[in-house]
C-alpha cells in the first residue's frame, strides 16, 4: 500500500517521538544506575582503622578503604560527596554534614548514633576498670539507646529527607565486635564480651525500627561480621590498638567484606 505524503509525515512524527522517548528512558536509567551519591555518618563510615586517608580529610579521618570509596570506585556515580567524619554524633551531622544533599541527589549512605550512645566511653571503661563497672556502663549506655536515642535519630532522618526528598536512604548499623568463646586468652571477661554484644544488637534495633518509620532501608552487618569478630582467628575488627583511634573498628577487610556487599545489595 502507497502512504500519502500526509501519512509519512504523520510517521515521521511519530518515529522520532518514539526515538525520544527512548532515549529519555535510557538517560533516566543511566541516572538510575549512576546516582548522586551523599555518604554521610561517623568514623564507621569515614573508615577508621581502615588506612589510606585522605589528607585533606584531617582529623575526620576519610579512608579510600572505606565502604562509600569503594561503592563509589565500583559503579561510578554521576557525583560523589564524601562528608563522613571520624567521631561525629547526630548533632554534627545536622550541623556540618548535610550540605551537599538536594533535590538531585539519589542515594545517601549514613551510619550514626554510637557516639551519641558513648561508644567510646563504655570501651574505655572496660578496658581499665572491673567488670561490674564495665556491665554499669554498659547499661547506662543501653538506656540511653532506649529512650533518648530515637529523638535524636529522628531529627537527623527527617533533616536527610527533607533536603534530599528523592533520594535513596541506606543506614548501616554496627557489628557485634567479640566471637564468644573465642581465641582470646586476655582482656575483657567473656560476661563483657556478651553485654557489648548484646549493646550493640539493641542499637541496631532501635536504628533499624527508626529507619523503617522514615522509610530508610536498614542495612544490618551483624550476619557479615559474623566469624570475623574480635577473638575470632579472622578477626576483621581492630582490638586495642596503637593508634588509640583505630582501636574497635573495622579494618580494610571489614569494610570491603563487612560492609561493602551490605550497602551494595541496599543500594
Amino acid at each position: 500500500m502507497k502512504l500519502s505524503r500526509s501519512a509519512g509525515v504523520s510517521s515521521a512524527i511519530l518515529l522520532s517521538a518514539a526515538f525520544a522517548l527512548a532515549g529519555a528512558g535510557a538517560a533516566y536509567s543511566a541516572e538510575q544506575a549512576a546516582p548522586r551519591y551523599v555518604a554521610l555518618g561517623d568514623s564507621y563510615s569515614s573508615g577508621v582503622g581502615a588506612g589510606s586517608y585522605d589528607s585533606s580529610s584531617g582529623n575526620c579521618k576519610r579512608s579510600t578503604k572505606s565502604y562509600p570509596a569503594l561503592w563509589a570506585a565500583a559503579h561510578a556515580p554521576a557525583s560523589f560527596s564524601f562528608t563522613a567524619c571520624s567521631g561525629a554524633r547526630t548533632g554534627d551531622v545536622l550541623s556540618g554534614q548535610l550540605a551537599p544533599l538536594n533535590s538531585a541527589t539519589g542515594l545517601v549512605s549514613i551510619s550514626v548514633g554510637g557516639n551519641d550512645a558513648g561508644f567510646a566511653d563504655v570501651m574505655t571503661t572496660c578496658v581499665l576498670n572491673s567488670e561490674s563497672t564495665c556491665l554499669q556502663r554498659v547499661q547506662q549506655a543501653r538506656q540511653y539507646v532506649a529512650t533518648t536515642l530515637p529523638g535524636k535519630l529522628d531529627q537527623v532522618y527527617s533533616a536527610i529527607r527533607s533536603k534530599a526528598p528523592a533520594a535513596r536512604v541506606v543506614v548501616l548499623g554496627y557489628p557485634r565486635l567479640y566471637k564468644i568463646n573465642g581465641s582470646c586468652i586476655a582482656g575483657l571477661s567473656e560476661n563483657e564480651r556478651s553485654a557489648l554484644n548484646a549493646a550493640s544488637d539493641a542499637l541496631n534495633a532501635a536504628t533499624a525500627k527508626r529507619a523503617a518509620d522514615h522509610g530508610f532501608t536498614f542495612g544490618d552487618v551483624t550476619g557479615t561480621f559474623t566469624g570475623h569478630e574480635i577473638c575470632s582467628s579472622d578477626s576483621w575488627i581492630h582490638s586495642v590498638t596503637l593508634p588509640i583511634d583505630n582501636s574497635y573498628h573495622p579494618k580494610a577487610a571489614g569494610q570491603s567484606g563487612g560492609y561493602l556487599p551490605v550497602f551494595s545489595s541496599a543500594a
